[in-house]
């Protein structure tokens, strides 16, 4: 029993953090097509602001507050990763737009600018986080079965942010407004909606989620220029899996994707459950291209 719990809770694990990585990336390709290759490197971006907000808090915060540091990290990553794929947006997307393989190839290149950055800035190896006191040790569910604070935190991150993103697009005017550019972009140009601001608008809100989900990877392990490579596969397929621009569709692809993984590793091994993961996802599309999840939308004829 004990070992079916773990793995279960394993794979919600797994999950939630696909599901972080995964937020932002629903949001800006549901909404522009924009197949962003820097996703990722947004990711490694907010992993960096926590690595930098603890040292500054090591050096010059009196170190009783040091357990706090998490708490300023967490907005500063989501504020600077934002503002980065906002100069991104008006410097480079904005002009490829209905133009695929010109973005892909643009934004992979922005990947390895960003890549090197970070390596000039912060050098090759990796990085440790230290993560705060507070989120040390676990909660003992039953005996010999500890349930980590560190992944708990991430659960409840995710759903907060899941909460937020849903609360903001569908009960507020500029989340309505997102919305109308996603469903008929010509209808919302038409009704006064400026879609540049709106494009600009989402794609530094799907920026700024990145870097939370980069904030909160630094408490599994240590993090590095190419952090954001491990993810940026996953996370464009549990966006294609759940269904292009629908938030529904994300959590369902993620928990697919979570779950199985764990499940499949468990009863084989690492590589091999990956692989069959890839296999089972390609099938599933075979048979219903558009994902779990379709977003309706009007033609121009109706």
């Amino acid at each position: 029993m004990q070992v079916y719990v773990l793995q279960i809770f394993n794979g919600i694990s797994v999950s939630s953090i696909l599901m972080l990585a995964a937020l932002g990336l629903a949001i800006t390709f549901g909404l522009m097509k924009v197949i962003n290759m820097a996703h990722g490197e947004l990711i490694m971006l907010g992993a960096y602001v926590t690595f930098v907000t603890q040292n500054i808090f090591m050096s010059s915060v009196d170190k009783s507050f040091f357990n706090s540091y998490f708490l300023f990290a967490l907005p500063a990553a989501f504020v600077i990763t934002a503002f980065v794929g906002y100069l991104m947006e008006i410097t480079v997307i904005r002009h490829l737009y209905g133009r695929p393989l010109d973005s892909l190839l643009a934004t992979w290149g922005v990947s390895l600018i960003l890549q090197q950055l970070a390596r000039s800035i912060f050098g090759a190896p990796n990085v440790d986080v230290k993560s705060p006191a507070w989120l040390d040790g676990g909660f003992l569910l039953m005996a010999n079965l500890q349930l980590p604070y560190k992944r708990l935190f991430i659960m409840l991150l995710t759903a907060l942010c899941i909460s937020g993103v849903y609360y903001f697009l569908y009960k507020t005017t500029g989340g309505r407004r997102i919305r109308a550019v996603m469903q008929n972009r010509a209808m919302a140009e038409s009704l006064g909606i400026n879609t540049r601001k709106i494009d600009a608008m989402t794609f530094a809100m799907g920026s700024g989620l990145a870097g939370i989900a980069g904030c909160a990877l630094t408490l599994l392990g240590s993090i590095g220029p190419t952090l954001g490579t491990n993810y940026i596969v996953d996370t464009f397929m549990v966006v294609v899996l759940g269904g292009v621009g629908r938030i529904i569709g994300t959590v369902a692809g993620a928990g697919a994707i979570g779950v199985g993984n764990t499940a499949f590793e468990f009863l084989t091994n690492a590589s091999l459950g990956k692989v069959l993961v890839f296999v089972v996802v390609i099938l599933f599309l075979q048979w219903k291209p558009q994902g779990f999840f379709t977003l309706s939308s009007r033609s121009l004829d109706e």
